[in-house]
């Protein structure tokens, strides 16, 4: 991250935290305490994942709706409205679009 932050840049604050929880809290609760640590311990992955991966993501995604020639997401709603989803071009553009959301969400999901 440019100035003036200094490290520790925001991924590593998360990925600190992350790992406390990990490794000092979960293994000290039970129940439902240990239930909503492991989910903190996912939201904070994912936005580790978001943090590294978002840039370069958004700016994909915006090719690629360049490429099907719509300005937005809106504009891609409104053409899969309309009927044309099974246009091998926009199909590609929506597999590419929902890998990068599980991507972020939870990697493992991609995994066969």
């Amino acid at each position: 991250m440019a100035a003036p932050h200094d490290v520790p840049d925001a991924t590593q604050l998360v990925a600190a935290v992350r790992q406390f929880l990990e490794a000092d809290v979960l293994p000290a609760v039970e129940g439902r305490v240990r239930f909503h640590t492991r989910v903190a311990i996912n939201v904070l992955g994912m936005v580790e994942r978001e943090i590294e991966l978002g840039p370069a993501q958004a700016a994909e995604h915006a090719e690629r709706l360049a490429g099907l020639g719509v300005g937005g997401d809106a504009e891609l709603a409104a053409r899969i409205r309309e009927g044309r989803a099974d246009d091998p071009e926009l199909l590609a553009a929506l597999t590419a679009a929902v890998r990068a959301k599980i991507d972020v969400a939870n990697p493992g999901y991609a995994t066969p």
